[in-house]
């Protein structure tokens, strides 16, 4: 896969990660963990986790991608 295109499916999946993984921890409830829930720093929280939690989930799929053009390139 070319370096550009790679490049763009990295920053595209990165983002879209970010913003499922905040989608996600709307649900969760950080009223039992913080004391001001609707404070900055309580959104601020949940800003980095979500941040946290994309960018891991598209490394994984990024390094899968990576692992399986690899084993293509294994058989021939």
């Amino acid at each position: 896969m070319p370096q550009e295109v790679y490049g763009v499916v990295s920053i595209v999946l990165s983002i879209v990660f970010i913003a499922l993984s905040w989608w996600a921890l709307q649900s969760f409830r950080f009223e039992k963990i913080v004391k001001h829930p609707q404070g900055a720093q309580a959104k601020l929280l949940q800003i980095l986790l979500s941040i946290v939690i994309g960018y891991e989930v598209s490394r994984f799929f990024l390094d899968y991608l990576g692992w399986s053009l690899t084993f293509g390139n294994l058989f021939s």
